[in-house]
């Protein structure tokens, strides 16, 4: 046998991003799945069984990368899709013109694949990033990342050890 047999592409279909959890036990402020979007969860509300029919859960959610708000209902005995949020902070070491950051790892790595964020929302973050990092701030920035995607969602001031 030759070493290039049995090779096989392995293809992600989204499934390690995600873990099921019962919709009935989804709280406000947790994470979900709404429309295929990755949310934090703005309100979950319970309607009583009906004659034919389950308890049903509606959750709001605003997505973690557009803030744009979704919305979906599922019995509350029913399996709903919650994604795998991690929040990691990186010490800023530069910003470039084109607003691409380089960041340094605990371990003193780089990671240069981020911007700052573009949306309306994120103006007052992106100024406060600029604004303490032109002032000489040792900034950490915190990553928040889901479904393959990351955003800078947040800064502070590091702290002196």
């Amino acid at each position: 046998m030759s070493d290039d047999e049995n090779q096989f592409e392995q293809g992600n279909a989204g499934s390690s991003h995600t873990y099921t959890e019962s919709a009935g036990s989804l709280k406000k402020g947790g994470y979900v799945m709404l429309k295929g979007h990755p949310c934090k969860i703005t309100d979950v509300s319970t309607s009583k069984a009906g004659k034919h029919g389950h308890a049903k859960a509606s959750i709001v959610g605003k997505d973690i990368f557009t803030n744009k708000t979704y919305e979906d209902s599922a019995p509350t005995s029913h399996n709903i899709d919650v994604p795998f949020v991690t929040k990691k902070e990186y010490t800023l070491m530069d910003i470039q013109a084109d607003g691409f950051v380089i960041l340094m790892n605990e371990d003193g790595s780089t990671k240069e694949d981020l911007k700052l964020p573009e949306t309306e929302d994120d103006f007052n973050l992106v100024k406060e990033i600029r604004d303490q990092f032109d002032a000489g701030k040792d900034l950490l920035i915190a990553v928040l990342s889901a479904m393959g995607e990351e955003k800078i969602v947040s800064c502070r001031e590091a702290q002196d050890k």
